[in-house]
């Protein structure tokens, strides 16, 4: 098998037995008891399979995409000898692609990966490179597996409305992952256990998930009107944007003890520090997307301290690989000694995409088929390390709902890194256990 990065040679292989990966569908165990997974030695070789990845490594969104290389690097010597299907033991290769947080080359990648290099499945790891991806491999009949970012956008971003958001289908495109509704309904039962004015300043990134997050039916504006705060809206914004007056001053005049919305950890950058300047002091910040990353965090210096977030990931999470056994703080612990770096939330997804697409291979009744592993995919059930998979039997169709809960950063006290995000609000996920009450900006001074 060889694996592309860029359209570079770079040769590596593995074959992955099928009965480790049925376990994904609760046949047989994936790891021995002793937690060591179980990797076929069969020798027998057919056609190769051809995965394509495309995501954001470089440009605005790189953040989400920084754990990819890494992640990758662990996947290639599961699928070194190629993967075992009824017998048949398949070549694997990767074709990975980098969007570089492009609209435009993403369109053009995914192009490349289904009609050039005729991809038997497509993973996608970012927002651009679903929606390029996702009309034409429907178009082209190429199963599709998307996550890294909230379903509502994605269905949005696809042609749907916040009417139609669980019924409206597609015929080779899935996607797992949470959405705006779950944000909200751990968002709101956060901040509810503060005091606060309830008057809420927010403002969103001028795209389909920013939309979601804003929307009166599924989004922040709905949640808060049937809680009892006032918004204060701070307006949509383009991904360029390095000015935020408007909505300081906004926020300021009405008095807003608490801001929200979605924007990048360099939006919010530029926001802090033009509040700080005004002398507009919230009482809490939780934004969507902003604080997903400690180096983001951090980079606010003292200032970081309280800021809040949803939580998709973290090593506390209670959860496993299906392809090596390891938990979600070995994981972290991995990539923390191997980098030098914190944990980062996509880190979790990052390896869970790769999970379900090999799942879906290996439970396929013919991998080369695509109509096979779009079939797959529709009835998969798999226990990964960012918590279950399951689009079968889903509310949502072609989507399958993943664990969120919502965390505030703490400052650490001789620790390791400067701050740590520990879970202040489980409403969607009972499972991971709260660490901490939300506190006030101002009690952390």
């Amino acid at each position: 098998m060889t694996g592309r990065s860029d359209d570079r040679s770079d040769p590596t292989s593995t074959r992955v037995s099928r009965r480790a990966f049925l376990k994904t569908a609760g046949v047989v165990g994936l790891a021995t008891a002793a937690g060591a997974p179980l990797v076929s030695v069969a020798r027998a070789q057919t056609r190769t399979l051809k995965i394509g990845y495309l995501g954001a490594q470089s440009g605005m969104r790189a953040n989400f995409g920084e754990t990819t290389p890494w992640a990758i690097e662990r996947i290639r010597p599961l699928v070194k000898g190629g993967l075992k299907n009824g017998g048949k033991t398949y070549p694997v290769e990767l074709v990975i692609k980098d969007n570089q947080s492009d609209p435009n080359r993403s369109g053009v990648t995914a192009s490349e990966l289904i009609l050039r290099e005729k991809c038997d499945l497509v993973l996608c790891f970012d927002a651009d490179a679903a929606a390029a991806t996702g009309e034409l491999a429907d178009t082209r009949g190429v199963p599709t597996i998307s996550t890294d970012f909230p379903w509502t956008g994605w269905k949005l971003s696809r042609g749907a409305t916040p009417d139609d958001l669980a019924e409206k289908s597609f015929p080779y495109t899935y996607h797992f992952c949470w959405g705006a509704t779950e944000v909200v309904k751990n968002f709101l039962p956060m901040w509810n256990k503060v005091s606060t004015n309830k008057v809420v300043g927010t403002f969103y990134i001028d795209s389909p998930t920013g939309r979601a997050f804003s929307s009166s039916k599924i989004g922040l504006g709905g949640g808060m009107a049937q809680n009892g705060y006032k918004e204060v809206a701070g307006g949509f914004f383009k991904y360029a944007t390095d000015d935020f007056t408007n909505q300081v001053t906004a926020f300021k005049s009405a008095g807003a003890q608490i801001v929200s919305g979605l924007a990048l950890p360099t939006h919010w950058a530029t926001f802090w520090n033009q509040a700080a300047q005004a002398g507009y002091r919230p009482e809490v910040c939780t934004v969507t997307a902003a604080f997903l990353f400690a180096s983001a965090v951090a980079a606010l210096g003292p200032r970081g301290d309280g800021m809040s977030t949803e939580v998709w990931w973290t090593p506390k999470f209670p959860y496993k690989s299906s392809l090596t056994g390891k938990t979600a703080r070995e994981l972290a612990d991995e990539w923390e000694s191997s980098t030098g770096k914190q944990w980062t939330q996509p880190l979790g997804y990052s390896h869970a995409i790769w999970e379900v697409g090999l799942a879906a291979l290996a439970s396929a009744a013919d991998p080369k088929d695509k109509d096979s592993v779009k079939a797959a995919i529709a009835n998969l059930s798999v226990d990964t390390i960012v918590g279950p998979v399951r689009f079968k039997d889903s509310p949502i169709k072609n989507v399958s709902l993943t664990s969120l809960a919502a965390g505030q950063w703490r400052k650490t006290k001789n620790g390791r890194f400067p701050y740590e995000l520990l879970i202040v609000s489980n409403a969607t996920a009972p499972q991971i256990p709260v660490e901490a009450e939300l506190k006030l900006l101002s009690q952390l001074v």
